[in-house]
């Protein structure tokens, strides 16, 4: 029996046995979307780059726990997310999430907050927006605030995940005023912890509508008076 802490709940799960434990660097996983009819989100290289690895299907977890246990009335209701967010003019949210079901929701919980926003699939993909937004706004002699209010961004991602893209954000002069806003299943201290260490401004785990809404409306009220 495997017991593990996911998306606000505890879930166990019966396994039969296990073949091998192994610990991957998120840059050996490949994203795989639209694998297995949707269950799949991203494929594992189990003994690195080399020509002869053992491939591994990585789970979409959150889409099926939530076929499995359907979530009680509205994903998003715009009655109780709160008023709309106001971002400077030309303004988006940069958000990253491998799963189709958690980009779905987030999407939909954007749009009832009224914020503009840019979905990417991966920490990777959100880095390389980041980096072109980046050059966008140099040439047109802007900061790069101006043009991204906030980073939101999952944990577990193919190709590089939420730690890596945090530190890397926070680490870069040009970003430093670009508030990073953490949105994993992955709940619980030890998390909340690791997350705190890489500079994140924020965690909130999923997914509450409004609890993701009341987090960016802070974080990015902080940002603003900072």
């Amino acid at each position: 029996m495997l017991v593990t802490e996911f998306a606000r709940t505890t879930q166990a799960f019966a396994v039969e046995s296990v073949d091998e434990i192994v610990r991957l660097d998120w840059s050996q996983v490949l994203t795989a979307e639209g694998t297995a009819g949707g269950k799949v989100t991203s494929i594992a290289r189990v003994d690195g780059d080399t020509q002869n690895t053992r491939l591994a299907q990585v789970l979409d977890v959150e889409t099926i726990l939530r076929e499995l246990v359907p979530p009680e009335g509205k994903d998003v209701d715009p009655e109780t997310i709160g008023p709309k967010v106001l971002l400077k003019p030309g303004a988006v949210i940069l958000a990253a999430d491998d799963s189709v079901v958690a980009r779905n929701l987030i999407e939909k919980g954007l749009e009832a907050m009224g914020a503009h926003f840019i979905m990417t699939k991966s920490g990777k993909e959100a880095w390389d927006r980041l980096q072109a937004i980046a050059e966008g706004a140099k040439a047109e002699g802007v900061q790069i605030s101006d043009r991204v209010a906030m980073i939101l961004t999952d944990l577990e991602m193919p190709e590089m995940d939420g730690f890596t893209l945090t530190r890397l954000i926070k680490q870069d002069p040009r970003f430093g005023k670009i508030p990073v806003v953490i949105h994993s299943s992955l709940s619980g201290k030890t998390n909340e912890d690791h997350v705190k260490g890489v500079g994140a401004d924020a965690y909130v785990a999923k997914f509450s509508a409004e609890d993701l809404a009341g987090t960016i409306r802070t974080v990015l009220s902080k940002a603003a008076a900072a």
